[in-house]
């Protein structure tokens, strides 16, 4: 947070699990509209997200570049979900400084042209054009603020411990929003359930197959490679793929499960002799896991409770795990990192293909605003929440007005130019190729 102007940073870190489900994360970015302020330590004047501008999204391997954004229905449902999540951040920071009487000028969502506004009492309230950010803003250090400078109700001359919860109440909005995102889907349309079977399944061929030429057919499920048994485990894919690659031009031996004309399952040995491709074997298949999707719908509350829990862990070590990856293995990650454009065009996909995605992505959202935004870095709740510890291990003696601005200002300029980086990168991944 910061002195004087302050803006609030949303980042979207946006995950995919395997086999198409979406699991992970969305980060959080922000910049502030230009304003006068008095140079005081005020410690916020404005928290907010934009989200738009600035946000960041791992979306590894669910729709890489080739971005579908057919179906203006779910694209309009995609961007008012994150409209939502956003103005739940919002209302976490509002309501927790409104609960606690401090002074608030301000409350938007989106950016751009003004599209509604109300002035009440104390706050005006706005809805912009691009409903992809939004601020709460405080009259602190306005020149035109109607209160005295020691007004005890003006965030900045609240104690340390009632500003932390006011920069922390837009995170925990996150959370409890993606809780309850959860425990609705879960007493609704239900969580799906992988079940895996041994052995995994051939569901397509790449031009130039040696396993299509062996015989091998869409459909068949490979048992076994070179007498090795395939387990029922999601692994078991990459253990094949593993498997060629570590043959090439070695003859291997698959023992194939194939239905035949009258259904009836025949067991048959094929053998394959992968190509050599830059030194790993090729077989020309597309493989995935031998399972099937069930729903789970939960029977009483206590059920639904654990298992939202469960899936909520899940979820967010998943944001986590790719968050971090961007972090110790830039270097692959970074192709996978996506602006805000993807996420709409990732939400839209998903939810075309099932409306538990609806769901899954709504929550992931919320649980990557929350996980980037508690991270100590300047223009994030985190880094606010950083300045004010560190004011509370100075016995309340704020830092100057001048050090806390340029760190701010130097984490809304990183999060604005590699925002409008990413916002290009994914313009120029729709133009058709």
């Amino acid at each position: 947070m910061k002195d004087g102007r302050n803006r609030h940073c949303n980042l979207l870190v946006a995950n995919d699990a395997d086999d198409g489900v979406i699991e992970a994360a969305e980060p959080r970015g922000g910049a502030a509209e230009t304003r006068r302020s008095r140079k005081t330590n005020a410690g916020i004047e404005r928290v907010g997200s934009f989200a738009a501008l600035a946000g960041t999204t791992a979306v590894p391997g669910l729709i890489g570049t080739d971005f579908d954004l057919a179906g203006p229905g779910s694209v309009f449902t995609a961007v008012a979900v994150l409209a939502v999540i956003i103005t739940v951040h919002e209302c976490g920071h509002f309501f927790a400084a409104r609960s606690q009487g401090i002074h608030v000028s301000q409350f938007s969502v989106g950016f751009g042209p003004n599209l509604f506004t109300y002035r009440g009492p104390e706050v005006e309230y706005s809805l912009k054009a691009v409903p992809l950010g939004g601020f709460v803003a405080f009259p602190d250090d306005d020149e035109d603020c109607p209160y005295p400078e020691d007004d005890p109700d003006l965030l900045r001359n609240r104690p340390v411990r009632d500003r932390a919860i006011v920069v922390s109440a837009g995170i925990i909005a996150n959370v409890i929003f993606a809780f309850g995102i959860l425990y609705n889907q879960v007493t609704t349309v239900g969580f799906n359930e992988q079940k895996f079977e041994p052995g995994v399944v051939v569901r397509a061929f790449t031009n130039g197959s040696v396993a299509r030429e062996a015989g091998i057919e869409a459909g068949d499920i490979i048992l076994s490679v070179d007498g090795e048994k395939l387990p029922a485990a999601r692994k078991s894919v990459s253990k094949v793929v593993s498997m060629v690659k570590d043959s090439p031009n070695a003859l291997m031996k698959f023992e194939i499960m194939h239905l035949g004309v009258d259904g009836a399952p025949e067991v048959k040995t094929v053998q394959v002799r992968p190509n050599g491709v830059g030194g790993e074997g090729k077989v020309g298949v597309k493989l995935e896991s031998n399972s099937s999707i069930n729903r789970h719908v939960a029977q009483n509350p206590f059920e639904a409770a654990l298992l939202s829990t469960k899936e909520f862990a899940r979820l967010s070590s998943m944001v986590w795990n790719s968050l971090t990856g961007l972090f110790t293995n830039f270097g692959e990650s970074k192709s996978q990192v996506s602006g805000p454009i993807a996420i709409v065009a990732t939400g839209a996909e998903v939810m075309r293909n099932d409306i538990s995605g609806l769901y899954q992505f709504a929550a992931v959202i919320n649980i990557n605003l929350a996980i980037v935004n508690i991270l100590p870095l300047p223009a994030l709740d985190g880094g606010f929440l950083l300045l004010i510890a560190i004011e509370a291990l100075r016995g309340g003696k704020k830092l100057p007005v001048e050090v806390e601005q340029s760190i701010t200002g130097a984490g809304v300029l990183f999060l604005f130019i590699s925002g409008a980086s990413l916002i290009l990168r994914d313009t120029i991944n729709l133009l058709p190729h």
